[in-house]
């Protein structure tokens, strides 16, 4: 049972042709927001790296399951300066997760701490492992699923 989807592959590679070439078709610098993201006891942890992003930049939001994370980092030098290299991703950030049945939407929390966000899912009651009483012969039996 999948916990945690991924976007569209074919969506996801249009974003990041559309990041790449730009609206004027001239390479750009992708804006990319590495993530990680694993199974700890009754919650889900997702990791997104955002490096030199102010935390009141972050928005999170989830709507039918879709978890998005969106942020901005701005340049930190001003319109006047001569700048002599910008390897850094700069502007808005977006990504977008498909929750699945199994994580309970409704208590999401997130923290950010050392230019990482960190989400947390818990896993939903009903998709935790539970024991059955089977009745017969007179006595209950306890079986584990």
């Amino acid at each position: 049972m999948a916990m945690l989807m991924r976007t569209d592959p074919f969506r996801e590679l249009d974003r990041l042709t559309q990041q790449f070439f730009g609206a004027t078709g001239t390479p750009t610098r992708p804006a990319v927001m590495p993530m990680d993201a694993y199974r700890s006891g009754e919650e889900f942890v997702v990791h997104f790296d955002l490096p030199g992003v102010s935390p009141d930049s972050i928005d999170l939001d989830v709507e039918r399951n879709v978890l998005t994370v969106k942020a901005e980092r701005s340049p930190e030098y001003g319109e006047g300066a001569d700048v002599q290299v910008a390897e850094r991703p700069r502007g808005v950030f977006s990504r977008q997760l498909f929750l699945g049945e199994s994580l309970d939407a409704e208590h999401i929390k997130a923290s950010y701490d050392a230019g990482v966000l960190t989400v947390r899912i818990p896993i939903a009651e009903q998709a935790k492992p539970r024991r059955i009483a089977i009745q017969g012969g007179g006595e209950a039996k306890q079986i584990n699923p």
